[in-house]
């Protein structure tokens, strides 16, 4: 491992399986005083009835999760028809019922797959969503419902693990693989409403956030064993690592150098010439990951968005690397 991949201090991915009842902010309180270390943070929330994977960057690895949280999530849910409640989950209050014993497996079969691609969403009142500068889970707790702007998310795989038809609550169990930002619970909601029945997501599970799972998960009780062993050392995984969605280009020392320092690099130094807008660097002489880069192809140049220099140098703009 290169010096720039290497680091003495406490940085990395902690990938946590987070327990039902606990808000993501808790995982993190709770991982910060376990640890000891001050910078964590989360790749996206897990509301508190929701259980699975939530990784945590800690140390220099807190520079990772605004491209961490762009990478597709995975979940697990089960859809309950026949019934409607204002949080779009069990946790809310009813507000309709009725009857859908009258659908056929085969019908919701195909209305869960025909999701599949580019949606829209109505955010749900219980989300992270600000309007006027409020979050929306905020202004649902004061009993106020404001207008809300369809968003757009990505499915890009639903796989079908079980369906119960034939009772007035039928349900089905699926496995999704989403963008960021994509509402299950409404996706639920969506699914029925396209089968003309009430709906409400009876359960969730995130199986996978930022390319880790269940196996790459440690809980919260593990940890203070894994301190004391130093073991836990073992679990940080570089942010780097888990940056698989960007493409790579390597430069020689000297021209990894020059980008670190905001110099251009002309593209017949680069191996492979940049194919896209953003992209990360790696030294092709230790192949250690100098950061995250921009091409811009009209002038020629790589521009630095952030860099990832060894511990204890100096970024560009001359403040310390965090």
């Amino acid at each position: 491992m290169s010096k720039r991949q290497a680091s003495p201090g406490m940085d990395g991915v902690l990938a946590i399986w987070k327990p039902a009842g606990w808000t993501s902010h808790d995982v993190v309180a709770k991982a910060r005083r376990l640890l000891g270390v001050k910078r964590i943070g989360h790749t996206g929330t897990l509301d508190p009835a929701v259980t699975g994977v939530l990784p945590l960057c800690v140390g220099r690895a807190t520079r990772f999760v605004e491209y961490l949280q762009e990478m597709p999530k995975t979940y697990e849910a089960v859809l309950r028809f026949g019934l409607a409640t204002d949080t779009e989950d069990l946790e809310g209050e009813v507000i309709e019922e009725a009857d859908a014993s009258h659908l056929s497996e085969e019908r919701i079969r195909d209305a869960v797959l025909s999701f599949v691609g580019e949606i829209e969403q109505i955010p749900p009142m219980m989300s992270a969503v600000k309007v006027n500068g409020k979050r929306l889970y905020e202004l649902a707790r004061e009993g106020v419902t404001v207008e809300r702007k369809p968003r757009k998310a990505t499915i890009h795989d639903i796989d079908i693990l079980h369906v119960a038809a034939g009772s007035p609550r039928p349900e089905i169990r699926f496995s999704v693989r989403c963008s960021k930002g994509t509402y299950i619970r409404t996706l639920c909601v969506d699914i029925g409403r396209r089968l003309g029945v009430p709906a409400v997501m009876a359960s969730l599970i995130r199986t996978e956030s930022a390319g880790l799972r269940r196996q790459d998960c440690v809980t919260l009780e593990e940890i203070p064993a894994l301190v004391q062993s130093g073991e836990l050392a073992e679990k940080l995984i570089p942010g780097d690592r888990l940056l698989t969605h960007l493409p790579r280009t390597t430069a020689a020392s000297l021209e990894c150098l020059h980008a670190i320092q905001g110099k251009p690099i002309p593209a017949a130094r680069l191996q492979p010439v940049p194919s896209g807008s953003r992209l990360w660097l790696v030294d092709r002489e230790d192949g250690g990951f100098l950061g995250i880069f921009e091409w811009e192809e009209e002038s020629g140049r790589l521009r630095a968005v952030k860099v990832f220099p060894p511990e204890g140098e100096r970024e560009p703009d001359g403040k310390e690397a965090d």
